[in-house]
């Protein structure tokens, strides 16, 4: 019933098709572009670190490092304490540091904090104002000058080693300094 011109003609292009088929999922498959390129998990990073203590012990000394360097806790539960401090940085220019911690006991003496922080810039910029003035379904929009607002023009993780080094740095040592001061409360005289 089918003619032979067209019989051989269905059968190369259905002979195609697979190949076809392979070519266009090995280009996918053959992609080297990543989903996130700036999330690299990585090992190593700035974001936590082991302390000698118990969690709770730890956490305690977390929130003392957040009030003798002047943060305001935002938030304070069992897992999760957050602190904000702001700088003037001139007339014109405000910068807010966020930094989020977490402390988990490890059950071998020690805790790892986690912590990570964000610094949010905002500059005193002019934005013009309007007044609406309307009768019914009349409304018009007159300007009414401008003003002075503080507006956000960066917000950015804090990625310095620098800085979680020296966080972790007085974690450590308020630890310690509580965990002397426990053990020389037991000794007795």
């Amino acid at each position: 019933m089918f003619d032979k011109v067209g019989s051989g003609a269905s059968r190369s292009a259905l002979g195609a098709a697979p190949i076809v088929t392979a070519v266009f999922l090995s280009g996918g498959c053959g992609s080297t572009k990543e989903a996130h390129p700036e999330e690299a998990f990585q090992v190593e990073t700035p974001f936590s670190r082991s302390i000698a203590g118990n969690g709770e012990a730890v956490c305690w000394s977390v929130k003392r490092v957040f009030l003798s360097q002047g943060y305001i806790l935002e938030r304070s539960d069992a897992l999760i304490l957050t602190g904000t401090k702001v700088y003037q940085k001139d007339d014109e220019t405000s910068i807010l540091v966020r930094l989020q911690t977490t402390c988990v006991d490890n059950k071998n003496g020690s805790s790892t904090v986690f912590a990570s922080a964000s610094r949010e810039v905002s500059k005193l910029q002019r934005v013009k104002q309007s007044v609406m003035a309307g009768v019914s379904i009349a409304t018009v929009t007159v300007p009414a000058g401008s003003a002075l607002e503080m507006h956000m023009i960066r917000r950015e993780t804090i990625q310095d080693p620098d800085f979680y080094a020296g966080f972790y740095r007085l974690v450590r040592q308020i630890s310690d300094m509580d965990r002397i001061e426990v053990k020389d409360a037991r000794v007795p005289n």
